[in-house]
């Protein structure tokens, strides 16, 4: 099992809305998530500035990789396109993180 951590953003005035969206994610899309290897998938919203900082768990990163080429992501991405920063593609701008410390 390998832990991902990025950084996504949200725009200002809709923050609820995000959330709200997440709380009634689509059940194809869990479905989705869990047959390509996510687990324990957590999401934080920092209210001052709109940056989310999400953070799974993966089980292999190329099956994880392929979840950008699914269907149902991508109709997700156009979805959330209206309240998100996105790329071209309505993919979410995404930043990845370095793990720089870890405590068990």
């Amino acid at each position: 099992m390998k832990q991902i951590a990025t950084l996504m953003y949200v725009k200002e005035g809709y923050y609820k809305e995000y959330k709200k969206r997440h709380d009634n994610i689509w059940p194809e899309m869990k479905k989705m998530l869990r047959n390509y290897g996510v687990s324990n998938y957590h999401i934080y919203l920092n209210e001052e500035n709109g940056e989310l900082f999400a953070v799974l768990d993966i089980s292999d990163q190329v099956l994880y990789d392929d979840i950008a080429n699914q269907e149902i992501c991508r109709k997700w991405w156009d979805y959330m396109a209206d309240i998100m920063y996105v790329n071209e593609d309505n993919s979410p701008i995404s930043k990845s993180l370095k793990e720089v410390f870890f405590q068990q």
